[in-house]
């Protein structure tokens, strides 16, 4: 009797099963449905700090080992995710960042206003397939072991950013200025911007069945990309902003760590750091690295490095020179003054002219790159560098001056995978016996 249950029920449901099973693997990309995959993800330990570096935790938050990170910026895989044809894109960036020893990605977790691929249509209303396609997003990095920085609103314009929540107060019959700077201040619109955190924080990923606050490939919560304000005046409510949404996320998961997004402008409080800035209108933002960073919840700051936009006439000289001033500062203040990491989390440069047989993009990045692997080497407080930006073949559209295709530019490509085997060899000093990780392009190469 059991035999023939076995023979007629069993085996027949083992083999639905099992197409069912394989039919997931090969197209799951462009079905509708999904379920949880979480047995099929590597397991990965979550990144804590240890005074001025970033380190891997285990279960018992022990330290496993210092952490530094080469990674990249690729804004658009959300967008690139709400559909499952162009998902084999964003598959495609993790695969190659992987390739090139890659361990961290900062991409947008925001997409605000009445845009067909928007997130949040309005306060607190969220588009669930563009959701899952953040879902998507996270489940690629963690097959990859690649971690996700998450920058949680725009300063500018693209994207609904800061403006948007505005207008929806406004359009909501609430008196704001018509400043944007409201953004910092209003009571109404932080609500806003604290249930839009909350929503994407406490989210289970429909993929996975993990709570993004439970999800190791979640490296930060980045507060807003490149805060700013309109008049200095508000500098005392971006300060007082940052102190409430950094403490408004650790309230919701002390797993994660919290950076702001800044760009590293000194501001009218730090008169004697002016001469570092790339000139005087960077003051007068409202932003201040020294006073913002050292905020307690904020675990580690955060640095932009855009010469070519900043001091755009220069010469390139004049610009080598600004850029190895603007690191050494950051990271001589992460060690001294903030006693914290500093993540220079967008580094981006034209492919520009070749001088004497080199780019202008390699001489500036490899600048970049042997000051953090110098700053890692002595443990200070340089925890790496995210080139911006990557892009694959078919997200063109999404580019600027400073996006490329990595494998496309043979020498920036190999600089950049020279960068993540330094940093890999200096992770991993005192692990004479390791075993291969996985898809590591450094195992066993020593720069």
């Amino acid at each position: 009797m059991d035999s023939q249950w076995r023979e007629k029920k069993l085996y027949p449901a083992l083999g639905i099963l099992t197409i069912l099973f394989l039919l997931y693997l090969n197209f799951s990309d462009h079905l509708n449905f999904s379920f949880p995959i979480v047995l099929w993800l590597p397991r990965m330990s979550f990144v804590g700090v240890n005074h001025t570096r970033f380190v891997l935790l285990d279960d018992n938050k022990e330290i496993l080992k210092d952490f530094y990170v080469n990674g990249w910026n690729s804004y658009w895989l959300m967008e690139e995710s709400v559909w499952g044809p162009s998902r084999k894109r964003v598959k495609e960036m993790m695969k190659r960042g992987d390739e090139m020893g890659l361990s961290v990605c900062r991409t947008w977790a925001f997409s605000d206003g009445d845009g067909p691929n928007a997130l949040q249509s309005s306060p607190g209303v969220f588009n669930e397939r563009v959701f899952r396609g953040l879902d998507y997003v996270i489940v690629e990095a963690r097959k990859h072991r690649i971690r996700l920085i998450f920058s949680l609103v725009n300063n500018l314009n693209a994207f609904g950013g800061k403006s948007q929540y505005v207008r929806w107060a406004k359009e909501a019959g609430f008196n704001v200025s018509s400043s944007s700077d409201s953004f910092f201040s209003h009571p109404i619109i932080k609500d806003y911007y604290k249930a839009y955190v909350k929503a994407i924080v406490t989210r289970k990923n429909s993929l996975s069945g993990i709570k993004y606050s439970e999800e190791p490939a979640i490296f930060a919560w980045e507060l807003m990309n490149e805060p700013r304000c309109e008049s200095s005046s508000s500098a005392p409510a971006l300060q007082a902003w940052i102190t409430e949404m950094a403490a408004f996320v650790k309230s919701l998961d002390q797993k994660h760590l919290v950076t702001i997004g800044l760009e590293g402008f000194y501001g009218m409080k730090t008169t004697e750091k002016s001469g570092v800035n790339p000139g005087e209108w960077a003051a007068s933002l409202g932003s201040d690295f020294i006073q913002n960073s050292e905020i307690d919840n904020i675990d580690f700051a955060s640095v932009h490095a855009y010469p070519h936009s900043w001091i755009s006439r220069a010469d390139l000289e004049t610009k080598m020179d600004f850029l190895s001033h603007w690191v050494d500062a950051h990271i001589s203040d992460g060690l001294h003054l903030l006693k914290k990491p500093v993540l220079f989390t967008e580094v981006g440069f034209p492919l520009g002219m070749k001088s004497k047989g080199v780019y202008d993009r390699d001489v500036l990045l490899k600048m970049v790159y042997d000051k953090m692997s110098e700053s890692a080497k002595k443990r200070e407080a340089g925890a790496g560098a995210l080139v911006w930006q990557l892009l694959v073949e078919g997200v063109e559209r999404y580019g600027d001056r400073f996006s490329f295709v990595a494998w496309k530019h043979p020498t920036t490509y190999k600089l950049i995978v020279k960068q993540s085997c330094r940093l890999h060899n200096i992770s991993f000093q005192g692990q004479e016996n390791r075993k291969r990780p996985h898809m590591d392009p450094c195992f066993d190469k020593v720069y």
